[in-house]
C-alpha cells in the first residue's frame, strides 16, 4: 500500500472535461503541482454524492488559499459516468475527474476493495491525500464504511 513519501504510480486516466474526455498520465495531473486527492467507492453512491464530493465542492476556494493548484477526484468509474456525475454536482473542470474505469490506479496504489458484496465489484477503498509533484505528503484512509478523515474538512486541516 502505498505511504506518505511514495511517488504515485504511472497510469493513464480517462478525464472528462468541458471539451471532452482528455486522457492524462499521472504526471501529467500531479507533476509540478500541489494537488487534493480524494477517492470514492463510486460515483452517485449516497455518502460520495451527499457529503464527500459536495464537501470539496464547497471548499475549492479555501483549497486555492492553502496552496493547492487542484482538486482531484478518482473512482472506478468510466469516464461518461465520471462525467456525468461532475456536471450533477456541478463541478466540471472544477474538480478533475480521475476516471480509473479498470481499477488500474486503485491497484498500483494498493487501496482497491471488493465491493461485490453490495453488487458493485472491484472499487476504490474511500481516502484523500495531498501530493506535491507526484508525491504523497499526507495520506487518510478510511475504515469501511467509515466517512470522516477523507473529507475535505479534514484535509484541509493538514495543511499549513
Amino acid at each position: 500500500m502505498i505511504k506518505v513519501g511514495d511517488a504515485l504510480p504511472d497510469v493513464q486516466f480517462n478525464v472528462p472535461t468541458s471539451d471532452g474526455m482528455k486522457q492524462m498520465r499521472t504526471a501529467d495531473v500531479f507533476g509540478g503541482k500541489t494537488v487534493a486527492l480524494f477517492a470514492v467507492p463510486g460515483a452517485f453512491t449516497p455518502t460520495c454524492s451527499a457529503r464527500h464530493l459536495p464537501s470539496f465542492r464547497d471548499h475549492l476556494a479555501d483549497f486555492k488559499a492553502k496552496g493547492v493548484d487542484t482538486i482531484a477526484c478518482t473512482a472506478v468509474n468510466d469516464h461518461f459516468v465520471m462525467g456525468a456525475w461532475a456536471k450533477d454536482q456541478n463541478v466540471v473542470d472544477q474538480i478533475t475527474m480521475l476516471s480509473d474505469g479498470s481499477g488500474e490506479f486503485a491497484k498500483a496504489v494498493g487501496l482497491d476493495a471488493d465491493f461485490s458484496k453490495f453488487g458493485m465489484g472491484p472499487r476504490s477503498k474511500r481516502y484523500s491525500m495531498i501530493v506535491k509533484d507526484g508525491v504523497v505528503s499526507q495520506l487518510n484512509i478510511e475504515e469501511a464504511g467509515e466517512y470522516k478523515v477523507s473529507s475535505a474538512e479534514y484535509l484541509l486541516g493538514q495543511l499549513a
